[in-house]
């Protein structure tokens, strides 16, 4: 978005004032993407994995929720990277609320930790994946990072390859598997 646009969005043009709003929540984006910019920064430079979540969240129907992601338009699993100081459970939390707009009830189980250097096109993550369950409204709070929100039964989930490893991650969970690769 050029600077002009942001400004559109901060500036209402109807009542001539700034719109003090638009410009908490652009800044809170700006901070939180300056922040995971840093992280990765950080992982590059002492040349260790970044650790993140996936989620599979499970409806009380027992339908699994999926995000389609903004950056590269594949279907995937819910999650994110560990923020400095918080533990899996609280990132899942955080995550979860972050990208669907659920509520996280309880952490059914582990799933897997995967680790393989270019499971993530982006950086080395090793990824904890956990079964969640989860209540609420599905919810796009953050369209920069997720377009579509949609739940689907087990055995009617998107054909097509996914993003990340996380069809690789679906698989074993459906399979009842947990996995260490």
């Amino acid at each position: 978005m050029s600077e002009c646009e942001w400004f559109k969005i901060l500036y209402n043009t109807n009542i001539g004032r700034l719109n003090i709003l638009a410009f908490f929540g652009v800044a809170v984006q700006f901070t939180k993407g300056l922040w995971r910019f840093g992280q990765t920064v950080l992982g590059l430079i002492f040349r260790h994995p970044i650790t993140g979540t996936s989620i599979i969240p499970i409806l009380p129907d027992g339908r699994i929720v999926l995000i389609r992601r903004a950056d590269n338009g594949l279907w995937g699993l819910p999650g994110g990277m560990v923020d400095w100081g918080e533990d899996i459970p609280n990132t899942v939390q955080r995550e979860l609320m972050e990208e669907t707009g659920l509520e996280l009830v309880r952490i059914r189980r582990l799933v897997g930790v995967y680790s393989k250097p270019d499971r993530d096109p982006r950086i080395h993550s090793i990824c904890i994946v956990v079964e969640a369950e989860v209540q609420g409204t599905m919810d796009v709070t953050d369209p920069l990072e997720v377009i579509e929100i949609q739940a689907f039964s087990p055995d009617s989930l998107p054909p097509g390859r996914m993003s990340h490893d996380h069809s690789r991650q679906l698989e074993d969970y459906l399979k009842g598997l947990t996995t260490l690769a």
